[in-house]
């Protein structure tokens, strides 16, 4: 069954919450792709408006909207006891999930949709790159303690919202299925990058040997730490709370850290086609490993600390091979809007993983040094 537009269905959600005043508005809101999220505008009795963030999830990409809530109920009434004995203010430093006129953490509407609301995190900025070594600085301290907070959390609990998602391994096995398939005929033109990702085999299996020899311990991760993914105080431009939680998962510290290098440690378009300008930034690393360890530290263990590059590396080779399995597939997974799209966007990370294996030794130091 296909999903009606959401407008269709926004009434009959809106009237599955009792918002503590009257609804005057809701309107689409953020620069999101997966969920269909709006504002949802209140007036209280007294005349103030009271803001809440309401979302359609996207049921194809997260096919367990239970199993996802629970997560995420579970997580955030973690953090806001974490955040209670610390003194801080729980209604702006984790996202709260309000519950609907029936007590539950979602509404299922008559389309077979799930809906959710959040309160409304008001003061706050998301930025859509890089614009400072402090915004980068301030989304690795968020992510860090995030991290630190959610150190004695059930990480097995949870569940995977979706299957094998940094299993790096696998995403080798499934470029050599697509490879061996070769469905669009498009392997011959790509030979360069093939090589590459089959130099680079073994690592693969670096982090997910480690973590099933029992020398990683398994953490609760948020397997998509870019930096808006993080609100900032619109005064102080201090990280106050980790947002879109829906791939909160059992996963690795490091993959973590390192989605968070292969996003902004750069100045680069993720899709630039011209790799003279794909560099890696080591000032940039040294940044984001200051604040993350800096906040996180004292929860990782030192081998976690010692691997932090590794999720540097995979995270990037990963994404990168993630996008020539989708290119030799015939793009269907990632939206393309050009021919040799997610060729181009293959090409950035594997040139930021060339980047990473020459500054090796410096970014062991720079971790050595931070922890």
């Amino acid at each position: 069954m296909s999903l009606k537009p959401a407008e269709e269905l926004l009434q009959e959600a809106l009237s599955a919450w009792e918002w503590g005043g009257t609804v005057v508005g809701a309107v689409r809101y953020g620069a999101g792709h997966i969920n269909d999220t709006f504002c949802v505008y209140t007036q209280t009795a007294e005349g103030d408006c009271v803001r809440f963030i309401l979302q359609r999830i996207n049921t194809n990409t997260f096919k367990d909207p239970a199993g996802l809530m629970e997560n995420i109920s579970g997580v955030t009434s973690f953090l806001r006891k974490k955040i209670e004995e610390k003194g801080g203010d729980t209604s702006r430093e984790t996202m709260n999930v309000v519950a609907t006129k029936e007590g539950k953490n979602f509404y299922a509407d008559s389309n077979g949709g799930a809906w959710r609301v959040y309160t409304f995190v008001e003061g706050t900025v998301c930025l859509q790159k890089v614009e400072s070594p402090e915004d980068f600085y301030a989304s690795a301290y968020a992510f860090g303690q995030f991290q630190q907070l959610l150190a004695d959390y059930p990480a097995a609990t949870l569940h995977e919202t979706i299957a094998r998602f940094h299993d790096t391994a696998n995403r080798y096995a499934n470029f050599e299925k697509a490879l061996e398939a070769d469905a669009c005929g498009r392997a011959k033109d790509v030979q360069a990058e093939i090589e590459f990702v089959k130099a680079r085999k073994a690592d693969c299996s670096i982090m997910v040997d480690l973590l099933a020899q029992g020398k990683l311990p398994l953490r609760v991760t948020h397997n998509d730490t870019k930096l808006n993914n993080i609100l900032m105080d619109k005064t102080t431009r201090t990280g106050i709370c980790v947002i879109d939680l829906d791939t909160v998962m059992p996963g690795l510290a490091a993959n973590d850290y390192g989605d968070s290098i292969r996003f902004g440690a750069n100045d680069c378009a993720e899709d630039e086609k011209d790799l003279s300008k794909v560099n890696f930034s080591l000032p940039l690393f040294e940044t984001y490993t200051k604040g993350f360890l800096a906040a996180a530290g004292s929860a990782l263990t030192d081998l976690e600390k010692e691997t932090l590059p590794w999720g540097a590396r995979l995270m990037t080779l990963e994404c990168g091979i993630r996008f020539l399995t989708d290119y030799l597939e015939g793009d269907h997974y990632f939206r393309v809007h050009r021919e040799g799209h997610n060729l181009d966007r293959c090409r950035t990370q594997f040139k930021l993983v060339s980047d990473m294996e020459k500054a090796w030794d410096e970014m062991m130091a720079i971790v050595k040094k931070y922890s």
